[in-house]
């Protein structure tokens, strides 16, 4: 748990601890509030360098897309990059690590469906939507093929997404999500049910619902969003036919300590036809796709981390390869 979350969680009375984990479960976006930098790792974790900002906007603004008016940030340069967030996030959450992503790339940030600047709309939140949406989104900001990264709720769309229009990503990072709702640890599955209007109360001090206030174009949406997000986390929902059509090289990223079942990302990458064999002495049996569990990381703080995003970087930039002793020894 952020410190932003923990203060939050010590102002709420003992008996809405339930529910103020449910919360925390959800709203990562307190934890942009950190100095950037934080990982919520140990002091040994790389870091951002202080000296080193994110590149200015260079455009933004809103469209419309099968009912939902999406707002986008564009910043940097260089080959472009999607970036999705959490869920009762926005944009800034990606604060602390947008510095690695802006470095050498043009980074085009949505707030999702309900999320941020983008009104709710009159439909629900529905993860394959989102993706068709951003598929069209991204064709007219005048983006034919880009690489797509996604953080837990944001992860699942970019999933959808690239499922569906698998022409449109050349490389896909999915960080701290599941394929399917029995990745989630058996526990969460009531507390993600409890998610509803009846929270918006409870949650009106927090940075969560403040964040939300700051920059939300319609205020009184946020109960309709709680709705919309319990009723999207009740769906028991399974992706497998859509992990079955992605054709582009995947990297799914976790913390050692996510809400997400070991065994899930496991069974995750052997979708993905990685990890199913020794990858030889050559490589000859490698699969394109990665798998990255990073230490000391909980669910809550995978976004923010530098390791992370630098990790993410390196594979979408087609490198980290190691170096091959084999290929060493027949080279002398």
């Amino acid at each position: 748990m952020s410190a932003a979350v923990l203060a939050v969680s010590m102002q709420i009375r003992s008996k809405d601890m339930s529910k103020m984990t449910l919360i925390s479960m959800i709203a990562t976006a307190a934890a942009f509030l950190a100095a950037p930098g934080t990982s919520g790792a140990d002091s040994s974790t790389p870091v951002v360098e202080e000296k080193k900002a994110p590149a200015q906007i260079v455009r933004k603004g809103s469209l419309p897309v099968n009912g939902i008016d999406y707002y986008y940030e564009i910043r940097g340069e260089g080959e472009p990059l999607l970036l999705l967030h959490g869920g009762l996030g926005q944009i800034e959450m990606f604060a602390p690590v947008m510095p690695v992503f802006t470095d050498h790339r043009q980074v085009i940030a949505v707030d999702l469906q309900g999320h941020g600047r983008t009104p709710l709309g009159k439909r629900p939140i529905e993860l394959p939507a989102i993706g068709a949406d951003l598929a069209i989104l991204v064709k007219q900001l005048g983006y034919d093929k880009l690489d797509v990264f996604g953080y837990s709720f944001g992860g699942g769309v970019a999933l959808n997404m690239a499922a569906n229009a698998p022409d449109q990503v050349r490389r896909l990072v999915i960080l701290s999500a599941p394929y399917a709702q029995n990745g989630f640890f058996p526990e969460m599955l009531p507390q993600q049910a409890a998610v509803g209007a009846g929270m918006a109360d409870m949650m009106k001090d927090t940075p969560m619902f403040l964040s939300y206030k700051a920059v939300a174009p319609d205020v009184s949406e946020f109960p309709k969003l709680l709705d919309a997000m319990g009723a999207l986390m009740r769906e028991p929902i399974d992706y497998s036919d859509a992990v079955a059509k992605l054709t582009m090289p995947v990297m799914l990223i976790y913390g050692d300590a996510d809400m997400i079942r070991p065994e899930h990302m496991i069974d995750f990458y052997h979708k993905l036809g990685g990890g199913l064999r020794d990858a030889g002495w050559m490589r000859e049996n490698m699969s394109k796709n990665r798998l990255a569990i990073l230490p000391d990381l909980t669910h809550y703080e995978t976004f923010a981390s530098p390791l992370m995003a630098n990790m993410a970087m390196t594979f979408l930039d087609g490198g980290g390869k190691a170096p091959n002793w084999a290929e060493q020894l027949e080279s002398k």
